[in-house]
């Protein structure tokens, strides 16, 4: 089921087509609005799709019908916010509000976290509670997945991938609450992560090797004979230059397609019940509470995944100095 929603997404991702700036003020379709010809009965409100789905309209708990209240972010923030001389729009958007606030909830956490930590320790003796859950959590990320892999003298790389492991866990959870939105389901968001990995990655295989940090890029067999080294070079350098574009193509398209699979599935399930009746749509709606389950486990595990995959491509560019 997990091969066929992240088929599913990647579908859907290559038939998108990108929108353009102009038309980011358009209005947002994912909640569909009452018919407006008399007696024509109300559509169904779309309760899945906004969560994978980037929009200027930010979604708010009220009390009138459908429990859902509309925030336009262009009449709130301004209708477009150019980059001085260009015409690229980088007015926030409901994802970019998202991020914002997993950022901010990861602060808040580890801080009050660390705190109560510190605040424990002077009372009785040792953390409890919250704190505790949180010092286990790190402990053992740097522990048992950062440190191994980073290599020597790896620990000024810790809080890089401690970051990249919060960040993204408090931003795929956010996909899964009422009136929240996944800004981990959006292409453009994982390749951004995945870009600053990459310049993470090659700055430390810079500072590692120095000028030995050439041989990643262009292939210069010493232990063969002139000529076969030249073609050889010819050959591998640029398999060389595609595996290191493939690394952060890979960490970008794993947590975007994972992350808008789970939701897909579910939008298909709900679907189903709405296609056969309510007595035979039992099943799908079980089904659909069981994927929503899992996507929570999923949201834990691609957090790990990144940070994992992170510490070790940093470990394995590292190696070659020592």
């Amino acid at each position: 089921m997990r091969l066929l929603g992240t088929a599913l997404a990647l579908l859907l991702a290559l038939g998108a087509p990108l929108a353009a700036p102009t038309a980011r003020a358009q209005e947002s379709t994912t909640h569909a609005a009452p018919a407006t010809a008399a007696g024509e009965a109300t559509r169904p409100v779309d309760f899945i799709t906004p969560h994978i789905t980037d929009s200027d309209r930010l979604d708010l708990p009220c009390f009138k019908r459908g429990l859902v209240c509309e925030v336009d972010l262009a009449e709130v923030l301004g209708a477009h916010w150019y980059l001085p001389g260009t015409h690229i729009d980088v007015r926030p958007t409901k994802h970019v509000v998202m991020l914002l606030l997993a950022a901010l909830l990861s602060a808040a956490v580890l801080i009050l976290a660390a705190r109560a930590h510190e605040r424990h320790t002077h009372e009785v003796g040792r953390p409890k509670g919250f704190a505790a859950g949180i010092e286990a959590m790190v402990l053992y990320l740097r522990n048992e997945v950062a440190i191994p892999n980073l290599g020597p003298h790896g620990e000024r790389f810790v809080p890089f991938v401690l970051t990249l492991f919060f960040f993204i866990l408090f931003a795929n959870l956010l996909g899964l609450i009422p009136y929240g939105s996944t800004a981990t389901g959006n292409i453009s968001v994982t390749a951004t992560l995945a870009v600053i990995t990459m310049i993470v990655i090659e700055v430390a295989g810079m500072r590692a090797q120095g000028l030995g940090y050439l041989n990643t890029i262009f292939y210069w067999n010493k232990d063969l004979n002139p000529f076969m080294r030249v073609i050889m070079f010819i050959v591998m350098t640029p398999v060389e230059m595609v595996g290191k574009l493939s690394k952060p193509f890979a960490l970008a398209i794993r947590l975007f397609a994972n992350m808008t699979a789970g939701h897909i599935v579910v939008l298909a399930f709900i679907g189903l019940i709405f296609a056969f009746g309510y007595l035979v749509g039992l099943a799908p709606l079980l089904m659909a509470v069981g994927i929503m389950l899992l996507e929570i486990f999923v949201a834990f595990l691609q957090a790990f995944v990144f940070c994992l995959l992170a510490a070790v491509f940093i470990g394995q560019i590292r190696e070659a100095h020592h």
